[in-house]
């Protein structure tokens, strides 16, 4: 496997400044420390390199993000050490992350929440390697503005069923008239997710993703299921449709995931899946150069176009 670039940090440094252009030509500086640590050990990738791909992605990445509640993976020592779950706010936040309050099972409570490049490097800083937004704005956490079906296969579902499962999820929800966006998740499986606008009220976009789940499983019964369980999936991809509640997450685009490769929930043109070699095709090592290189952003829409969903 090709080795993650390095960052251009002088041996022996303990910390570095990550330059974040602003508006105008000015820029800020994030210091990351110990840009040297070892993050990923199989590949060699450092948190330095973390830190320079989410500045080199955060142009693409921050609209899923921003005005959202956000939950962290954080790992302190590394993808390979004992990594949290993050999601209340705590005393010491970066001068360019922010605090929402809002209310929980537990009462009222402060979530994190980014809208910038620098708050993106300030969480990056505090070890953040995974990032997983609510499907909601702060503002209307009442409504979900996106369903996301996340396609979670059993080991042993080859990749080109996966990729073809995908396409059925995509023309089931055509026959609905939904148009839906695809990405990769950082691991084995794909994301299909479905924007809303208008929002919709949680329980309705709930109920909407479990009919969508039951139908295929009922319709491809030896390529889908839709109940969750090592055992129920033997063979089968598990339709995933239980993160459509409110303060449930998923992944966000581009987002690292805490795994031994790096992996990468990279958002993909449905015309792309077919040449996709798997799942995992993108990583650390080469997720940015990607970026750079593609024509044009396939999740350029996401936020425009205008569909709610139908009265089923």
């Amino acid at each position: 496997m090709k080795r993650a670039a390095r960052s251009s940090v002088p041996a022996g440094r303990k910390s570095a400044a990550v330059p974040v252009k602003r508006a105008g030509g000015a820029v800020d500086q994030v210091v990351i420390t110990h840009p040297e640590r070892v993050v990923f050990a199989a590949i060699g990738a450092t948190k330095g390199d973390v830190a320079a791909y989410y500045r080199a992605v955060a142009p693409w990445m921050l609209p899923g993000l921003r005005d959202r509640p956000l939950s962290l993976l954080r790992c302190p020592d590394g993808a390979g050490g004992a990594c949290f779950f993050q999601k209340h706010a705590g005393t010491r936040l970066g001068a360019h992350v922010r605090s929402i309050r809002l209310r929980d099972s537990s009462g009222l409570q402060q979530y994190l929440c980014v809208d910038d490049a620098q708050g993106l490097l300030e969480l990056v800083q505090m070890n953040t390697l995974e990032f997983h937004p609510w499907g909601c704005h702060a503002r209307t956490t009442a409504s979900a503005d996106r369903v996301v079906f996340d396609l979670d296969p059993h080991a042993g579902v080859a990749w080109p069923d996966i990729a073809a499962a995908a396409s059925i999820v995509r023309d089931h929800l055509a026959a609905l008239g939904l148009g839906a966006f695809l990405r990769t998740s950082g691991g084995k499986g794909l994301h299909v997710v479905v924007p809303l606008r208008p929002a919709v009220p949680w329980l309705r976009a709930r109920r909407f993703a479990k009919s969508v789940a039951d139908a295929l499983a009922v319709a491809h019964p030896a390529r889908f299921v839709a109940t969750a369980g090592e055992d129920k999936r033997v063979g089968r991809i598990f339709i995933d449709w239980l993160r459509n509640s409110r303060g449930a997450t998923s992944v966000a685009s581009y987002s690292l995931r805490a795994r031994a490769d790096a992996g990468i929930a990279m958002p993909l043109a449905w015309n792309r899946l077919a040449a996709l070699p798997g799942a995992n095709a993108f990583t650390l090592a080469n997720a940015a150069a990607h970026v750079r290189a593609r024509r044009s952003d396939p999740w350029r829409d996401i936020d425009s176009i205008e569909q709610t969903l139908p009265r089923l």
